[in-house]
């Protein structure tokens, strides 16, 4: 594949072609045809593989002679020509694209995308942000941020799209109304995502180097927003949309979710099917729900389902040899079907909405794993709100790394410090680089 015409190539080693060893036909012929091949299929020429090694030995013969003394004859081996081979690559100068055939153009675009992702990155130097979720909130969030340039603005045109005064909720409360799910779930988003002004000003260079972000249940809209997937406007309607459905939801039926602890010997599994026979023999409960809704760190899970199932596994934890158990402080049972009915109106929100290729790798609660460019968010997002949330899953793709590899900066955007707290149980060398955001 050889390039003519006014093609430019940019190389600090230019070779001049006044050498006495310039290159002649009859060196062309010598090459082997495995060499010719490999050539090719990287858009070399012969002459400019034999120019490459010019450079780097000076001449034909200090080459041959190089490879005599090394290997006894010169013949070239197969791992040895990949180091040939990328040292002989030819970079087209793109300053001035008119004089460039397309082909040209397009080589220099695909060399560009090839370094790029050569590129090494010091992981020690790279950042990943995480977003809390609806538990976390407290009243009088979001006060330490107010000074920063631009926050108010944020509160003030969430509350203007919310229909209420955002802002005024976090600050005074009372508790009982913060953590109604129809205002806290806008307001943990909004108050995380104003904590990112602080991040900025703080530490700049989080943001710049930060490799991936997730967010815990309505935390993942904040991860989408800062990532550049959705906008802010978007988010908030979505977010709204999301609450007042899943508190909707909450109301028809009597339900909730109960952090379990557990042992090497706990039987969970028992618990929760015991737990479900309880509910239909007892309380005539057709069809109970009871199950995973949040998988933790190991040795804690978050169980949903309807408050006799809960209760039933409150009251008999030791039969099961469950180490304790806490009631978690929402409406309903999230992440499980008994939120069917907030999975349509959630859909049909997100449904024509734009959704933008993340701009760094922005983790999904329900796979587990970041999103693709051509994820279908709608479905995704939707089916988040009724199944299982994967956190567990993301910390250990986020933070699994060979020994000896460094560690990312860890920062937590938003109230509490909830995100650190299972990191740490995760993954206790990633927690050593943690750093909670007070808001």
């Amino acid at each position: 594949m050889n390039y003519c015409g006014s093609r430019k190539y940019s190389n600090s080693n230019t070779y001049d072609g006044n050498s006495n060893n310039d290159i002649t036909s009859a060196d062309l012929r010598v090459l082997p045809r495995r060499v010719l091949k490999r050539l090719e299929k990287q858009g070399i020429s012969a002459e400019d593989y034999f120019k490459s090694l010019q450079q780097q030995f000076g001449s034909k013969e200090s080459y041959k002679n190089a490879k005599k003394q090394q290997n006894g004859g010169e013949q070239i081996k197969t791992d040895e020509l990949d180091v040939l081979l990328k040292a002989a690559k030819v970079v087209p100068n793109p300053e001035n694209d008119t004089e460039m055939f397309p082909s040209d153009i397009l080589k220099y675009k695909q060399w560009l995308k090839d370094e790029k992702s050569l590129a090494k990155v010091d992981p020690g130097k790279t950042s990943v942000i995480l977003f809390p979720g609806q538990g976390s909130q407290f009243v009088g969030m979001g006060k330490k941020l107010l000074r920063l340039p631009g926050v108010k603005d944020l509160y003030e045109e969430a509350s203007s799209l919310l229909g209420y005064n955002l802002l005024d909720i976090c600050l005074n409360g009372p508790r009982q109304k913060l953590s109604k799910t129809v205002h806290c779930q806008p307001a943990v988003m909004i108050t995380s995502l104003a904590a990112v002004e602080r991040l900025r000003e703080e530490h700049p260079q989080a943001i710049e180097n930060c490799v991936a972000t997730a967010g815990f249940s309505v935390g993942e809209y904040a991860a989408l927003v800062f990532s550049g997937v959705l906008s802010f406007p978007d988010a908030i309607r979505v977010v709204q949309i999301r609450a007042n459905a899943m508190q909707e939801a909450s109301e028809r039926v009597h339900s909730g979710l109960l952090s379990v602890f557990l042992s090497h010997d706990s039987e969970l599994k028992s618990a929760i099917s015991l737990a479900k026979e309880y509910c239909e023999k007892r309380h005539g409960i057709k069809d109970p729900v009871c199950k995973v809704a949040n998988y933790l760190f190991p040795e804690c899970k978050v169980l949903g389902g309807h408050k006799e199932a809960l209760e039933f596994i409150e009251t008999n934890r030791r039969e099961f040899n469950i180490l304790r158990t806490k009631r978690l402080e929402v409406s309903g049972a999230f992440h499980t079907r008994l939120m069917d009915t907030a999975y349509k109106p959630v859909e049909k929100a997100l449904e024509n909405l734009q959704f933008n290729k993340p701009k760094i790798a922005t983790y999904s609660n329900w796979t587990g794993k970041a999103y693709h460019h051509k994820s279908k968010f709608p479905y995704m997002l939707a089916s988040q709100v009724v199944n299982e949330v994967k956190w567990e899953q993301i910390m250990h793709d986020i933070y699994t790394r060979p020994a000896g590899v460094e560690y990312p900066s860890t920062y937590e955007l938003g109230p509490g410090r909830t995100c650190g707290t299972l990191l740490k149980q995760v993954n206790m060398q990633g927690f050593k680089k943690f750093t909670a955001i007070e808001v």
